[in-house]
């Protein structure tokens, strides 16, 4: 398929750029499996569309206080987005500044010097010696939020640019489909036989990366690291054997499960995964798709476009456009049923 098979025309005030009030206040957007047309609901009849016996699968993922802003020596301003941690004094990063920092340079971030050790492609290596990054990041740095957001991140974002389940820090960018849930809906769901398992993914900056290639097939995909442990295996298994369906919150979680079942069955799973999902896909072990909406000619549209099918799915984000639904990370949410029936 080419990209422009995956663009669509959206106003730019349909960008959200705050959240909602509260968590659970989103629009969503229903298309079932085999439906032709979307229907127009609220986060809150979630609950009505799952199952007693269904899976919801929840990126725990946390992200980090990536964003960090200091000086070279030549007293030129820096912008730092930590994208992995490689050690407590060790970090891979995006770098942006009038001119790129020399290896050997010095960035002072508040009292503290990082040190320019090297290029990987277009990140550099940074040092901290003797001191400790996380810590560093907790006291100077701010939220990544995403680039289709024109402000500066707030003490609103500290919390509402966080999941309420968010445990295992090193995202630079939210699982946005779970920044709908509050502890009163998880509580909720439990409470009708809903099951919850979580995977970790942490989101790098590389989600934002545009497809730069005509024929989608060519394009190459950004590496993210992921864990699937046993418990979640287990819990997809006993899913299946009562019937129960599983429901992948977010792109980070399908691509979570679908890289731990590459090999036909699923199993545990740590490391880099470069999973590009596309049309044409066949799916081994997510059945729906709790989602919010997604940038045009993007990675993850094509994702979504792969389970609800590619006709059906553009026209329903052409029905959300017209209907002035909320988009990407702060925006509205959809639940996606599989173009052909369901498992």
């Amino acid at each position: 398929m080419r990209l422009c098979d995956f663009d669509y025309q959206l106003p730019p005030e349909l960008i959200a750029q705050f959240p909602p009030e509260r968590r659970g206040e989103s629009r969503l957007l229903h298309l079932p499996a085999r439906a032709r047309s979307p229907e127009d609901r609220r986060f809150q009849d979630l609950p009505g569309l799952l199952r007693p016996g269904d899976l919801l699968v929840f990126n725990d993922t946390r992200v980090m206080r990536a964003r960090l802003y200091g000086v070279k020596e030549s007293g030129g301003r820096v912008e730092v987005l930590v994208e992995h941690l490689l050690a407590p004094d060790r970090a891979l990063a995006h770098v942006r500044a009038s001119r790129a920092p020399r290896v050997g340079g010095l960035i002072r971030v508040g009292d503290a010097v990082l040190r320019v050790a090297g290029r990987e492609g277009a990140l550099f290596l940074l040092d901290y010696p003797g001191g400790d990054l996380e810590t560093l990041m907790a006291a100077q740095g701010h939220m990544p939020l995403p680039p289709y957001i024109r402000r500066e991140d707030s003490a609103l974002d500290e919390g509402r640019y966080q999941t309420v389940y968010a445990e295992r820090p090193g995202a630079v960018a939210a699982p946005t489909a779970g920044l709908h849930f509050d502890r009163a809906m998880l509580t909720r769901l439990a409470g009708m036989g809903v099951a919850q398992g979580r995977v970790t993914l942490h989101v790098g900056a590389g989600t934002f990366q545009p497809v730069r290639v005509e024929r989608i097939e060519a394009h190459r995909m950004h590496a993210e690291w992921l864990e699937v442990g046993e418990t979640l295996c287990e819990q997809v298994r006993e899913t299946r054997a009562r019937g129960g369906r599983v429901v992948a919150v977010g792109t980070t979680s399908v691509r979570s499960l679908e890289t731990a079942a590459a090999g036909g069955e699923l199993a545990p799973f740590r490391g880099d995964s470069r999973l590009f999902i596309t049309p044409g896909y066949r799916f081994r072990v997510v059945d729906l798709l709790l989602t919010n909406f997604h940038l045009p000619r993007s990675t993850l549209l094509m994702l979504v476009t792969a389970l609800g099918g590619h006709e059906r799915v553009m026209a329903a984000y052409r029905h959300a456009v017209a209907r002035g639904y909320r988009f990407f990370s702060y925006g509205d949410a959809m639940l996606v049923g599989p173009e052909g029936p369901q498992t």
